[in-house]
């Protein structure tokens, strides 16, 4: 699983480096530089190409509820790390998401590095 793991990390690091032009490139999308951490529940999983996407609803302190929108890797580096679309939601548990927000400004949205669960469970995507 570790080797799993740091192939992730290191697939993360090469996208997140690449220059701005490239197609697809999470640089051009995401601002490594605007990190941040949110907490909540994962309500959604789409496990699709050429990114798997989810939605994670966070409640502030007044209890208002926000969804976000987290970007991650192709189906196919989860699915080699032994990730599912269940395992990462998670049983419904809290879960907190370290991401790196939109370039363009766009609140609630974000490209996942990881996901810690209360139980202790920590999925790694990208490496910090």
């Amino acid at each position: 699983m570790a080797s799993k793991v740091f192939a992730l990390a290191a697939f993360a690091a090469l996208t997140i480096a690449a220059p701005v032009g490239a197609h697809h490139s999470v640089a051009g999308q995401f601002d490594a530089t605007q990190r941040t951490t949110i907490t909540g529940v994962v309500s959604k999983v789409d496990w699709i190409n050429p990114h798997v996407y989810i939605e994670m609803n966070v409640t502030d302190e007044k209890g208002a509820v926000t969804t976000w929108k987290l970007e991650s890797l192709p189906t196919a580096m989860l699915r080699k790390a032994g990730l599912t679309s269940e395992l990462i939601k998670g049983g419904g548990q809290k879960v907190t998401a370290a991401v790196i927000m939109a370039r363009n400004g766009t609140p609630n949205l974000a490209w996942l590095l990881n996901l810690s669960y209360e139980d202790g469970h920590e999925y790694v995507l990208a490496g910090e």
